[in-house]
């Protein structure tokens, strides 16, 4: 297991926001490289289900990731985190740390720093459900500055 540095503890700005959309909700996320904005896509996911600002960073999870397109990939990352959130212990992550991003494979490796969710400490808002692959965008080439994506995920 890799051991934790204080920049790992460390929360970066938000660069995300949430688009109304009837029993959905889009999330729109980037950030200054591919990897950012997939880490900020799945925050906004944990941030839309309960006020991060509650949420320590006491527990350590890993998850991985495989798909077949970058699209896929993105889903399977995402639904991997909601599991970790909808099974036991609980865990909601308030700081999501990619620290392998396979493009040629479609893999990805990632730690979920947070801890479990306690109903009195963590407030309920919408609870997420699925990842949905409608209307899935992820933009990234010369003319945007920096990556986004575009995720509607069912509430």
């Amino acid at each position: 297991m890799d051991e934790l540095t204080e920049e790992d503890f460390t929360i970066p700005p938000a660069k995300y926001e949430y688009l109304d959309h009837t029993a959905d909700v889009q999330l729109h996320a980037w950030g200054d490289t591919i990897e950012e904005a997939f880490e900020q896509c799945a925050v906004a996911m944990f941030g839309y289900m309960t006020d991060l600002e509650r949420v320590e960073m006491t527990q350590l999870h890993y998850v991985e990731a495989e798909g077949h397109d970058m699209e896929s990939l993105l889903f399977h990352f995402l639904d991997e985190l909601l599991f970790m959130f909808s099974a036991e212990p609980y865990i909601v992550a308030k700081k999501v740390k990619i620290t392998k991003f396979d493009r040629a494979n479609f893999k990805i490796n990632a730690m979920a720093l947070g801890e479990e969710f306690t109903i009195g400490k963590h407030t309920q808002n919408a609870e997420v459900k699925a990842i949905t692959y409608s209307a899935m965008q992820i933009l990234e080439s010369s003319e945007t500055q920096h990556p986004e994506i575009f995720v509607i995920v069912d509430i």
